[in-house]
This record gives structure tokens, sequence and C-alpha cells, in this order.
């Protein structure tokens, strides 16, 4: 077990964190605390072993000064085989261990200076509103753009709660099973492990196969998150586009919450822009004209994304739980 500590640039909340995690889909999240630590555990970037972490923020994440409100992390790397419950860890080198933090750090949207996101609100009547519903809360990521691009596919078409649960048990039956917290967790196959699956109860043949290219892609280096921020967002855009089963919406999916891209507007998320229409008193037409919407996301950037994720929290508040089971798409 290794420490790593993340010192927030910008507000940052843990507890935040964790609430959005509770009514996040994908994440299937259950917090057995008290609301201050969180669980996690992840196929790592590397592509062959798992990461577990116990996630702690220390009191007072208004600060700026000193180690006032910095996260702490206890890291396990796992290299054994899928099902040996945390068995065959290993003590990860200074450049792994790095590799670990970034990603880990990438999760929480930590790896971005959030230091001028308050700024937005001075201009922004309905951004300064989301700000202080939501004090603290950045975009909890998927844990990699593989994983956020597998999730793509299981979800497509179906219910998001049917896919959750199909997620789950491909994560029970060819993960890593790991303790963190006193809690067994089942972290998602890695993508050495996945390009071997031949069959996964619940999806169709199609999908699987699916599945397995995504694995051979994230193994070439195609879904590294780096690599994705580095290029301009239509060209990463356009790149995931041409992976199988990844159309516009999966591809900003990947982008966004996978790679953890902070300044992208979702083009094609529909329930995004009628929440904008409602927040800033448009009219329906307005709701479908992604252009115009677009025009007034240039005014939240560099956090175009973060906003975004924010509108959606807020709709998905007032549409309640029932909202959380409709369609991916």
């Amino acid at each position: 077990m290794t420490a790593i500590v993340i010192t927030p640039r910008g507000p940052f909340s843990l507890a935040a964190s964790l609430r959005f995690l509770e009514g996040f889909t994908p994440a299937g999240y259950r917090d057995a605390s008290d609301g201050r630590v969180l669980r996690l555990a992840f196929p790592a970037d590397d592509g062959h072993s798992t990461v577990s972490a116990e996630v702690r923020q220390a009191e007072g994440w208004e600060g700026s000064e000193g180690s006032e409100g910095t996260v702490q992390a206890d890291v396990t790397v796992h290299t054994g085989n899928p099902g040996n419950d945390g068995m065959g860890t290993a003590t990860a080198g200074s450049d792994g261990m790095s590799s670990v933090r970034a990603q880990l750090a990438r999760i929480l949207s930590l790896d971005v200076d959030g230091s001028g996101f308050p700024l937005l609100a001075e201009a922004d009547p309905v951004v300064a509103q989301l700000i202080a519903a939501y004090r603290g809360l950045r975009p909890v990521c998927f844990h990699s753009p593989y994983e956020a691009a597998a999730w793509a596919v299981i979800g497509h078409r179906i219910r998001m709660v049917q896919a959750a649960a199909i997620k789950a048990r491909i994560a029970e039956h060819h993960g890593q099973r790991v303790t963190v917290a006193g809690e067994s967790l089942h972290a998602f196959p890695t993508p050495l492990v996945l390009r071997g699956v031949s069959r996964v109860p619940g999806l169709p043949e199609t999908k699987v196969e699916r599945l397995r290219v995504l694995a051979d892609a994230a193994l070439a280096g195609d879904l590294d998150a780096a690599r994705l921020r580095a290029m301009p967002a239509e060209d990463a855009l356009a790149h995931l586009r041409t992976l199988p089963g990844i159309g516009p919406f999966s591809a900003e999916l990947i982008l966004i919450r996978g790679a953890g891209h902070p300044d992208v507007f979702p083009r094609h998320e529909r329930r995004l822009h009628a929440s904008m229409a409602d927040a800033y008193g448009l009219g329906d037409p307005d709701a479908s004209d992604a252009r115009r919407l677009a025009g007034i996301s240039d005014h939240w950037a560099p956090y175009r994304s973060w906003v975004a994720l924010l509108l959606r929290t807020r709709r998905e508040e007032k549409a309640g739980p029932a909202a959380r089971g409709r369609s991916v798409r």
C-alpha cells in the first residue's frame, strides 16, 4: 500500500463527489461509511493491473493554504489473477505510481486547476446558482476512457439500470476482487482480460465482440487519456468515432467523462440541452439548437464540461430517481 497526497487547486469537496456517485448509475456506487471515505477499484491505465484506493479529504477544503483540504489516498496495485481477493499485490515503481496518481487525480478532476472556476459566477447568474448549489463538486469521471467506452457499448439502446447490472456482472465474473476499507469490491476487468471474454449473459454477440475490439484498442493506446486530451477536441472525437459502436454521443462521453477533458460542450446530449433551455429561459425550439447552446457555453470556458455536468445534475435531481433508469441515449 502506498500513500498518495493530492492538493486541489481551487474548491473541491470529496463529500460532494460521494453524493454525486451515489446517483451516477454507471458507477453503481453505494457508500458504506459516514460519507467521508471513497472506495475505488479500477483497471490501471497500464492495461494489465488493477488499482484499489481508499480516498479521504482533510477538513477545511475551502482553504488554499498549506495542507488544508488535501486529498489523501491509500493505494494498492494488484497484479494477480481476477477473483483472488486482492492477493498478488505489487509495489509499483516511481514511474508506475506516478501514473496511478495521475489516473486518480483525473478520475476526481483534480488534475485540472479549478481556481478560476468560481470566477465564472461573476458574469453568469445561472452558473452562479449552480456553483452555490453544488459547492466543491467537480466531474467524477469514469476510471478511464477504456471503461467509458465499454459502458457506451454495453448501454447502447437499453435502460441504464439494465446496463449497470450487466457491467456489474462483468466485473464480478471477470474483474479483480479487492478489499478497500473493509468492503469487498470488484473492479471492471482490465483490457488484457476483457479481450479474452467470449460470452456475457444479457449482451448480444455483437456487443461482446465490440468490447473485445475496444480492449485491443485500449492496449494499442487508442484510448489513452493524455493522448486524447492533447488532440484538438474535434480530432479526438473523430478518432473515437472510428471505434466500433462509438457514435457522436458516445465519443463525447468518452472524451469528457472518460478522459476527463474539462472544456468540451456536449453537442449530442439532449437532456443537457433541455436543462440549459430551462435554466436560461429559452423556448423549446432553442433546446434543439445545438449551435446556439454551444455559443452560450463559450462563456464557460475553460470549464465547459464542468458547467455542463452541474446542469445535468440539476436536471436529474429535479426529475427524481426514475430518470436514472432511462436509456443511455
